[in-house]
This record gives structure tokens, C-alpha cells and sequence, in this order.
């Protein structure tokens, strides 16, 4: 237990010389959000199995750095917490994403400080699962939304308060939530935006959603509706029009950003009345157990977006390149490695980029870029 803790809190010399090093990828780090200015990284959702600060690695201080920076850093939590009251699993192996709670270690000392746990791995474990889950992170006074022991609470809005102000986060998922994972006034489970017949979403898993972001807009700066979306189209690097619609909709009760996950590649951005909709983010941390080949180039390709709010109002952002690991450091089989992140290199930027601005112009959204990075701004 001594090793891993000096392991988990310290990388060696050399490492943090390597990931200073990685800092120019990113990007300065300084002299984006003015005095007085909320700063919010939104990244890709965090599929995370294993400590990552057990196999230290030359990206991590540079990620770390570029994290830590923001008031506040949000992400999805693609996992369930084994613990004392898990079911039997309801997936098969590859595709079922349990963690020993010391993960949730790994993603608060990168940065992450603010958590979605609305998505269709929840119930990975059944309902003792998502009660495990949501101890551990109670455990750690980390916020999270989009699950809870009743559908009031699982809609409700998480907090977390920074000295520039609060941020406040309102989550759901809609499709692939399995039997059982749906929370209801007496069981624990996922806030579910249930799909219709005639396709998109009942009307009334809408309103709930649209009432909880009236409610964090009355109280925070700053409001994050967050999607998990499995309901996909055949084209999954597509954002569906109806998603478009309802993401708009967050924006008019509150939101001052839109983020969504679930097709583990990015989809493109727009702008609606000066908040940025960022329609997925693809997957910061993508430690699947799918064989090597199941996924292509795109499927590891990720953003960190840096956001500065003044006044509550969206600014602008930096939308920044990462590169995750297809493959283990030891080979396919080495799992603990695998779907790590990295600052991308300069071919990797902009082949990112190059993805993100053909899938931001489908929508409409001409992308601003600024060497190796994408900007938005409000008046975009």
C-alpha cells in the first residue's frame, strides 16, 4: 500500500521533465481566462478501468498541468465502482467497465473534479452497483448528477462551487440503458430520456431535464446539460437532429454549455445564442476490452475544451487535440496501459482538427483554428 501511494503521487524526475516537455503540444497554459473569469475543461467521457498513475508515462504531468488549471474540470464517468452491494454483471466481458474506487483517485489528482454518471455502463452491476458508485464518489466530495436513489434525485443538479463561482450540472442518457438501470421514485438508477416511436424523446423526461436546468441556472454561474447518448445514427460520426434540437432547447432554459458522449468518436460543434454545443466529445480515458481492430484511427482521437465564462456568459474556448493509446505499452493484451491519453503531436492536431471542423461544417459552424488548436468564440 506505501509503494502505491508514493507511486500514485509522485512521477519520477525524469517524467515530469518529459511531460513539461509535451506542455508546447497543449498549447500556453497561461493567459487565457482574465482575473475574475470562471475557467471549465469539458473532456471526453473516462471509460477507466486501472490506476493510470501505477505506469507513469510522459503525457501525464503535461495533462495534469493543463487540467488543473481550470476552476473545474468535467467529465463522464463510463464505469461502475465494485463494491460491497454489486450484482451479478449484466454485460459480457468486453463490454462490461467495473473499477476498484481507486480510480476515482486517478481522475480527481488529473483534474476531474465534476462527474456525468448517466450513462448505459451504470447498471454494469445492477442496482447495488450504481449505490456503490455513488458512495465512492460521495465518499471523495466529488458532485455528480444523472443518477440517484430516486428519479427526483438522479435529475436533480450537482454542484461544485470554485472561487469564480459555481458550476452546475444537469445529466440524463437516452438509449442503451438496460432493464432495471432506470431510475424510478422508488428504485435507484439513471435519469433516462426515454425514446418515442415516432423518434427523439418523451416529452416529459424532456421537461424534467429542461425544469432541473431552470432550477442550476437560478443557482450557478455556469450550466452544463450533459447528454450520454446511445440512441445513434447508421452513420454514428452523425449528430442526430433531433439531439440538435434538444440540446437548443437546454440552452433556452439555462445552459450555458451543451456537452454530450456515448459513440466513442467526436461529432461536431455549433453555436446557439452564444453557448457552444458540443455534440461528442469521443473519450479522454478508452480503456475497452474489444479486441485490437474493433476501432478505428478516429475512435482515439479526443479534445480538451477550455471554456471561460465572465459575468456567467460564455467568452470563449480553446478546443485542444488529444491522442489516446490503441494499443498497450506491453501489446494488445496489456489492458492497463491501453486508452490512455496524450498531448497530440502536431500531426496528430491537425488531422484531429482537420475531422472536427468537415464534422462542425455538416452542422452548419465554420471551425475557427489558431495553429494547433480550435477556437470558439460568442459571437461565433
Amino acid at each position: 500500500m506505501r509503494h502505491l501511494i508514493k507511486t500514485a503521487r509522485a512521477l519520477s524526475r525524469r517524467e515530469l521533465l518529459l511531460g513539461t516537455l509535451a506542455l508546447p503540444a497543449l498549447g500556453p497554459l497561461s493567459a487565457f481566462a482574465k482575473e475574475g473569469e470562471l475557467s471549465l475543461a469539458l473532456i471526453g467521457q473516462c471509460l477507466i478501468a486501472h490506476d493510470l498513475r501505477m505506469h507513469p508515462w510522459p503525457g501525464y504531468a503535461a495533462l495534469k498541468a493543463r487540467l488543473r488549471a481550470n476552476d473545474a474540470c468535467f467529465s463522464d464517468f463510463e464505469a461502475v465502482i465494485q463494491g460491497p452491494r454489486a450484482g451479478a454483471p449484466t454485460r459480457v466481458l468486453d463490454t462490461l467497465h467495473t473499477a476498484e474506487p481507486v480510480v476515482l483517485d486517478c481522475l480527481t489528482d488529473l483534474g476531474v473534479n465534476l462527474f456525468a454518471t448517466s450513462n448505459n455502463h451504470a447498471y454494469d452491476l445492477g442496482t447495488g452497483g450504481i449505490l456503490d458508485t455513488m458512495a465512492a464518489l460521495r465518499e471523495r466530495k466529488l458532485p455528480f448528477a444523472g443518477t440517484g436513489e430516486t428519479l427526483v434525485a438522479a435529475s436533480a443538479p450537482a454542484y461544485r462551487d470554485t472561487r469564480n463561482g459555481r458550476v452546475a450540472v444537469v445529466a440524463a442518457a437516452a438509449g442503451a440503458v438496460r432493464e432495471g438501470g432506470a431510475a424510478t421514485a422508488q428504485r435507484a438508477g439513471v435519469n433516462e430520456l426515454r425514446s418515442t416511436s415516432a423518434g427523439g424523446l418523451d416529452a416529459g423526461d424532456v421537461q424534467r431535464m429542461l425544469d432541473s436546468l431552470k432550477l442550476a441556472a437560478r443557482n450557478s454561474q455556469v450550466v452544463i446539460a450533459y447528454l450520454h447518448n446511445h440512441l445513434w445514427e447508421t452513420d454514428n460520426s452523425r449528430t442526430a437532429d433531433w439531439q440538435r434540437e434538444f440540446a437548443r432547447r437546454c440552452v433556452d432554459a439555462g445552459a450555458s454549455v451543451f456537452v454530450a458522449h456515448g459513440a466513442p468518436l467526436l461529432h461536431g460543434v455549433e453555436m446557439y445564442r452564444g453557448a457552444p454545443l458540443l455534440h461528442c466529445l469521443s473519450s479522454f480515458i478508452f480503456q475497452t476490452r474489444k479486441a485490437e481492430g474493433s476501432y478505428g484511427d478516429p475512435n482515439w482521437e479526443s479534445l480538451i475544451v477550455e471554456c471561460r465564462f465572465a459575468g456567467g456568459k460564455f467568452q470563449s474556448a480553446r478546443l485542444v487535440p488529444v491522442q489516446l493509446a490503441s494499443v498497450g505499452v506491453g501489446g494488445p493484451d496489456d489492458m492497463t496501459t491501453r486508452g490512455r491519453p496524450s498531448p497530440a503531436t502536431s500531426a496528430q492536431a491537425r488531422a484531429t482538427l482537420d475531422r472536427l471542423a468537415a464534422l462542425s461544417q455538416r452542422l452548419g459552424h465554420t471551425l475557427q483554428r489558431d495553429g494547433k488548436v480550435a477556437i470558439l468564440t460568442r459571437q461565433s
